[in-house]
């Protein structure tokens, strides 16, 4: 049937437009990985037909060999990218070539300002794959054909807003990607520059790279090799087209395992954040074959979604190459693959924990909060888990194991202590640590959302619970100081305090759980605690951030009977007369708004809040 559509044009979708011009400009000086991003499409354009043919044969009939085909005519300035891969329909391009279908795109470009050498560490994070050959054509035309299908299709940019796609002629499935090179890049139109590219960033490609009669690259899948063959640059080039990122990785994990379930892995820790790192989808990026033949890139059995920063590939001959994505999920093998590689990864980052503790902060800091879900999500891997956990703490700027916490405790200490929350800055003058602050005894700053959720997990770490210092009572006197300090006045002894208690009970209510002196606070006049058994004020603020709790329990206040605010209305509080007692009302609303405030949440009531701020001030400046 011919095929009768006109010549359509497309605008780019807004966020193509601006990743183009970030790209021109920010990745100028490595244009040559543009060569090195098509030849990676047309791979895996080549593994997807691979694997789409296992169920539907005919798909590949009459070419079962796959390779990816460069030519360059200098006459015309153009170099080709082909190859016999799926290829491409129309809405296919559309969809591919038209729009980046990645969630998280808007905010991730919207952190792309002037600074070029961040905005190419960003892009690293990203990838920007088809539109980097924009950067050395002035024009791309991609002539396409999706196997199994007709129709064939021109699509033509100059990379400046639009793009159109019209009907055309192709006798064979895949892809033809034309570049019309810019006149500063007639080095790309030498056949030895190509050569050299392609040895460069391309050996490991496991389909044939022919440039003329000659192969360019080893075509034989790097996993298979042995790791003593292969150099840091190829780990590196094959994690930047596995990943399709451009940082260094951090940490490589190769290795064949031999058994009841055979297996090779090539694993990687990249060297920065993956942009969709925190995306609701929490996709894995590890790519699972089956003797060579790739099968998908989200295997949700192949491993747990806390290590989903994880990029690379399994290949095992003991799974069935007709397995689907839906059997995947309950395969017994896969399971067991999943089991042993989860150890081992885990094993490996304790290992480079302990050997560079500096090199393991800069992970901890790109992967923490990712990791701690395993806490909460594999109960069976806690033990193994929580060791390489790492934490911020009062103690100084480095980053703390449990066991280090530990060995550290005070005498007299039971209980290992901390405080969450959303900023480790703030929580470092929270009001909750002075007492803490002054015995010497250190305390876990808490700061990633996931932390009030693990910690229900890890009730205690070698026996040792784990105590937040915002919730229940607690009991100081029992640990020794570092320094014996003279004996402090403990506040008022008269009853002055009690009476003072009283009132505030009185006129704060059902606002507050209860009133007590504090046993916590040394500078503060107020802070607010939980309950033991109670949620504290931050897992309360994150639960209603996310629709799950609509309002929060009463909190018990506690004051800090030498604090010379609270002093001197104790003072007042046995004073009858009309506009003490008035003071004293207002005090006991602003103590408590004070105490709110220092935990992160905004006054109740602004307007009361103002109104009785002012009464007051105007008092005491009477």
């Amino acid at each position: 049937m011919e095929n009768t559509k006109e010549k359509e044009t497309h605008s780019f979708q807004t966020e193509v437009g601006r990743l183009l011009d970030i790209v021109a400009s920010s990745l100028y000086s490595n244009r040559e990985i543009f060569l090195r991003e098509l030849i990676s499409n047309a791979s895996d354009a080549c593994d997807k037909l691979r694997h789409a043919a296992l169920t539907s044969p005919s798909l590949v009939e009459g070419d079962q060999q796959f390779s990816i085909e460069l030519s360059i005519d200098p006459k015309m300035k153009t170099l080709t990218v082909s190859d016999n891969g799926i290829g491409m329909n129309h809405d296919d391009l559309i969809e591919t070539l038209g729009t980046i279908a990645k969630s998280g795109t808007k905010a991730f470009l919207e952190q792309l300002g002037g600074d070029k050498e961040k905005n190419v560490d960003l892009i690293g994070q990203f990838g920007v794959g088809f539109y980097s050959a924009f950067m050395v054509a002035d024009q791309v035309d991609v002539i396409t054909r999706r196997a199994g299908e007709k129709e064939a299709w021109l699509w033509s940019s100059d990379g400046k807003g639009s793009f159109t796609i019209e009907p055309a002629a192709r006798k064979e499935r895949g892809t033809t990607v034309t570049l019309h090179m810019k006149k500063d890049a007639k080095e790309f139109l030498e056949e030895a520059r190509i050569r050299h590219i392609v040895r460069t960033y391309s050996d490991h490609i496991g389909f044939p790279v022919r440039l003329g009669e000659g192969t360019l690259n080893e075509a034989s899948a790097i996993w298979t090799r042995n790791p003593k063959d292969i150099s840091a640059e190829q780990y590196t080039e094959f994690y930047h087209h596995t990943a399709h990122a451009f940082d260094e990785p951090w940490l490589t994990i190769h290795n064949r395992v031999e058994g009841v379930i055979s297996y090779t892995n090539l694993l990687f820790v990249p060297g920065m954040q993956p942009f969709d790192l925190f995306e609701p989808e929490r996709k894995s990026h590890v790519k699972l074959y089956v003797n060579r033949v790739f099968i998908t890139e989200d295997a949700k059995g192949l491993l747990p979604t806390f290590l989903r920063f994880l990029r690379g590939v399994v290949d095992s001959e003991d799974l069935s190459l007709n397995v689907s994505r839906e059997m995947l999920q309950s395969d017994p093998k896969l399971a067991k693959i999943r089991t042993s590689l989860t150890k081992k990864v885990l094993t490996e980052l304790k290992k480079k924990a302990e050997k560079d503790p500096e090199a393991y902060a800069a992970f901890w800091k790109n992967f923490g909060a990712v990791l701690k879900e395993g806490l909460i999500e594999e109960a069976g891997l806690r033990d193994r888990i929580l060791p390489i956990c790492r934490f911020n703490s009062t103690a100084d700027d480095a980053l703390t194991s449990l066991a280090d916490y530990v060995s550290r405790m005070k005498e007299g200490q039971e209980a290992i202590y901390y405080i969450a929350g959303e900023d480790k800055q703030k929580l470092v003058h929270s009001p909750h640590l002075e007492g803490f602050r002054g015995k010497g005894v250190e305390v876990l700053l808490l700061s990633d959302p996931v932390d009030e959720f693990w910690i229900q997990h890890v009730p205690e770490f070698e026996g040792k619970p784990l105590k937040s210092v915002t919730r229940g009572s607690v009991d100081l006197d029992t640990i020794k100081s570092d320094e014996q300090k003279p004996e402090e006045k403990k506040g008022e002894t008269n009853g002055a305090v009690t009476d003072l208690i009283g009132l505030l009970k009185a006129e704060l209510g059902d606002a507050v759980k209860d009133v007590r002196k504090s046993a916590r606070l040394t500078e503060s006049p107020v802070c607010l605690i939980a309950d033991e058994g109670e949620m504290d004020a931050n897992l309360e603020r994150l639960l209603r951030r996310h629709g799950q709790l609509q309002a929060s329990a009463p909190k018990i206040l506690e004051i800090n009977a030498d604090h010379g605010l609270i002093v001197s209305l104790a003072k007042h509080a046995s004073d009858k007369s009309g506009s003490a007692e008035e003071a004293i009302k207002d005090a006991a609303h602003l103590l408590l708004e004070q105490a709110r405030i220092a935990d992160g949440e905004a006054p109740s009531d602004p307007v009361e809040f103002n109104r009785r701020l002012n009464r007051v001030m105007a008092l005491a400046l009477e």
